[in-house]
């Protein structure tokens, strides 16, 4: 298979996932201003989201121009890796709609959990496929921030029992991470195409 495949399947399936998360912002409100702010919740999550899908991208942008070969391992990691990213959509409405309860927050932290541990395993399938020499195994070095993410979500799923506005903080958190440029990977990888 070629990875053009691989890119062209994966950004679809990304580009559906914002697409039905901007479609479960229920938009039948008054038609005075301050009637949209019964819609703040349900935006502040879609918003939320919307970066950390957004994020998800960017890095599997990063990989994809990475890959030299594809093999089984990195289909099905993509694959398990697109499943639980999928699950965003619902996480995201079930937070928005009951205003960031702690069961809706709980969920949350466990489906970024488990999309952070896929899209790990995927980097690992790719790096084990391409080598350890290889650049994105040189670029993703000791992958600080994945386990730091892998600790934040943790953190703020068992803080969700307890505060709804510290579960919060801390996924708000993780996305700041996230969003600080990594020079190393963009120097190491072809990013210009991403």
């Amino acid at each position: 298979m070629e990875k053009y495949r691989l890119e062209m399947f994966s950004d679809g399936v990304l580009a559906i996932i914002i697409t039905i998360m901007v479609l479960e912002i229920d938009g039948q409100v008054g038609n005075a201003f301050n009637d949209l702010t019964s819609l703040f919740p349900a935006f502040f999550s879609y918003v939320l989201s919307f970066t950390y899908v957004g994020i998800y991208w960017k890095n599997h942008c990063h990989l994809m121009q990475s890959i030299s070969k594809i093999n089984a391992q990195i289909l099905w990691a993509n694959l398990h890796f697109l499943f639980w990213l999928s699950l965003i959509p619902i996480s995201t409405k079930w937070m928005g709609v009951h205003y960031f309860a702690k069961t809706t927050l709980t969920f949350y932290g466990i489906i970024l959990f488990l999309c952070s541990i896929s899209f790990w395993m995927l980097q690992n399938s790719i790096i084990a496929n391409e080598g350890k020499e290889s650049r994105i195994a040189i670029a993703v070095g000791k992958d600080a921030k994945g386990k730091l993410s892998f600790i934040l979500y943790f953190v703020a799923i068992f803080c969700s029992f307890y505060s709804e506005l510290i579960s919060v903080f801390i996924y708000i958190s993780a996305l700041m991470i996230w969003l600080i440029r990594d020079k190393k990977i963009e120097k190491k990888i072809n990013s210009d195409k991403c």
